[in-house]
């Protein structure tokens, strides 16, 4: 009964146990500490998130006004009337127009508290604006060689907003006004020609003081960028249109559309969160991790210290049974990672007279048996993935031996004997050019002989010539590729775009190395493929499943999915004056010459 007991190893796990419930304190402290450290991560996170958020939503706010103010002064036929009619208008009426432009400007800045300034400008140097402005700096400033002007006017329309900057047309001396700028071009609503420029300037400093206002721990920061990561907003104005530097931050910024984000900056783990605005903008804070997790930090320090004394004893204590009962299973651990690493030859050399004995028998009786199915599912996998080739072969070669032999039947119906005689010998010479061939890997200068005598075939069907211009980088011949991968395509281009033309046709084949790729091009002079056509051939998945595929580009499609798998494309465009471009990118080589 004794020596039951001591190769028990339940009973070495119940001796353990006893001896752990001495020193509870330590399992206590680090529950405590990892379940504090999950709510207040979570919770302050959330309140980050919720801040930020509200903060979005305010800036948001403020960005829309001058989106809205804008919007009213280009659709305002006042204004359009005014900004046409200044320097081709009598004096008095210009004054009239100037005041009453000048009342329309500043009543809407008055109505609008994030509303600083705006200004309505003809390129030429003349214009209208709120509060102090001062067409002196106007006409000043060429305006049609400043970029943000280019700018306005390469979005016809569109707004255009800029980083927040010092105000330029303000005429109340040194000006210090900072707003944010949203711009676009004025537009003849009758002509849509381009009659002035509108700029509304938001009150940056407000905008400022709302960002600033945010707090992320001791040195968290919040700052504004566009969808590219440029800095848009920011306390320190040196910044502004300049691109973040950190490349592990911008990509947070602009590679995801995660809320939260972490990164490391000069090897301090950060934490961040954005939030979208409503102009394409992002408001994004950044702050230490530990700025945010500094009472856990001193939590985990005083957790240490008080079990410190009982985590020695309990080492000093679980060393006097860790040969007996750890040794082992250590032992099986460092078996089983070398099975995680690949090392399927592996058996465990654990011999005791327990449960861990046991188990290291039923370890090894197990991996003997995984070894035996492995093998026998790559057998079978092997199996299917040849059968499924052989099947892509076998349904292209009845199609290409069925449009001969018709062809052949209709010219003797016919009784036209001397042609049907012509198809049978090319028929013939075709045959024998591949029956010293075995598999269904040959080369390229193999594939083009097939074409070239298959086109014989069709020349002698359709009593037209079909010019075949081959274009191959030299050393591409021997290249090697699946049997009929092009002559199908060939011949589609033949039925569906050349003879439906009635004329003589041409097909071009180019083949060229590009960067360790094989790039080719096959194309055609013929009807080419209608746009509804083209878009559902492009999605080879959905035409195959709809049943809108043919033979030929189903083979294709069959073809490349199971000899190049993921290491391939394929598409199909009209051409810059007419016909068909099938294009094929092989990105790797076969790695068999024959199957």
């Amino acid at each position: 009964m004794v020596r039951m007991l001591t190769n028990s190893f339940s009973a070495k796990i119940i001796l353990a146990l006893v001896l752990v419930i001495l020193i509870p304190v330590f399992f206590t402290s680090l529950s405590y500490y990892m379940e504090s450290n999950s709510v207040l991560k979570k919770n302050v996170r959330e309140s980050i998130v919720q801040i930020s958020k509200q903060t979005a939503d305010s800036l948001s706010a403020t960005l829309n006004s001058g989106v809205h103010t804008s919007d009213f002064i280009a659709g305002n036929p006042n204004i359009q009337k005014a900004v046409m009619q200044l320097n081709n208008s009598p004096s008095y009426e210009e004054s009239w127009n100037y005041q009453f432009i000048n009342s329309l400007l500043n009543n809407m800045v008055y109505s609008n508290s994030f509303v600083k300034i705006v200004y309505v400008f003809k390129e030429e140097g003349r214009g209208w604006g709120s509060g102090t402005f001062a067409e002196t700096k106007l006409s000043n400033i060429k305006l049609s060689e400043l970029e943000w002007v280019k700018e306005v006017k390469r979005k016809d329309g569109a707004l255009l907003w800029q980083g927040i900057q010092y105000d330029r047309f303000n005429g109340g001396g040194v000006n210090t006004d900072l707003v944010v700028p949203v711009s676009r071009v004025l537009k003849n609503f009758d002509t849509l020609e381009n009659i002035g420029l509108v700029q509304v300037l938001l009150d940056g400093s407000s905008i400022l003081g709302t960002v600033d206002k945010l707090k992320l721990g001791k040195t968290g920061t919040f700052f504004v960028v566009d969808s590219a990561g440029k800095m848009m907003i920011d306390s320190d104005l040196t910044l502004i249109n300049k691109k973040i530097e950190d490349p592990e931050l911008l990509v947070n910024i602009t590679g995801h559309d995660r809320t939260e984000f972490e990164y490391r900056m000069n090897g301090v783990p950060y934490y961040g969160v954005k939030q979208l605005l409503s102009n394409g903008w992002m408001l994004v804070g950044t702050v230490p991790v530990r700025e945010i997790t500094g009472q856990l930090d001193r939590l985990k320090s005083r957790v240490l210290i008080s079990s410190a004394v009982f985590s020695i004893l309990a080492i000093a204590i679980g060393l006097l049974i860790a040969k007996k009962v750890v040794k082992p299973v250590n032992q099986l651990t460092r078996d089983m990672q070398k099975i995680k690493q690949g090392d399927m030859k592996v058996r465990t050399a654990v011999r005791s007279s327990d449960e861990i004995g046991l188990l290291g028998q039923q370890f090894n009786r197990m991996l003997d048996e995984i070894e035996r199915l492995i093998h026998q599912v790559n057998d079978e996998q092997s199996q299917k993935h040849h059968a499924e080739l052989r099947a892509v072969t076998h349904r292209v070669h009845p199609h290409f031996l069925y449009n001969t032999l018709s062809t052949l039947g209709w010219l003797i119906q016919s009784k036209q004997n001397d042609r049907a005689f012509g198809v049978l010998s090319a028929l013939n010479r075709l045959l024998e050019a591949n029956m010293g061939k075995s598999g269904n890997i040959i080369t390229v200068a193999e594939e083009l002989d097939i074409i070239r005598k298959y086109l014989v075939i069709l020349e002698l069907r359709y009593e037209r010539k079909f010019h075949l211009e081959l274009d191959v980088e030299p050393g591409m011949e021997g290249i090697v590729i699946p049997r009929m991968l092009l002559q199908p395509l060939v011949e589609n281009a033949i039925f569906h775009g050349i003879v439906p033309k009635k004329t003589d046709g041409r097909i071009l084949i180019r083949i060229r190395s590009e960067e360790g790729n094989v790039q080719i091009l096959i194309s055609d002079d013929g009807l080419g493929v209608g746009d509804g056509r083209l878009k559902t051939l492009n999605d080879p998945e959905a035409a195959i499943a709809g049943g809108q595929i043919g033979i030929g580009l189903r083979h294709l499609y069959d073809t490349l999915r199971l000899y190049y798998a993921d290491h391939s494309e394929w598409s199909i465009t009209n051409g810059p004056e007419q016909g068909a471009d099938v294009r094929i990118l092989l990105k790797r080589q076969l790695e068999f010459d024959s199957e």
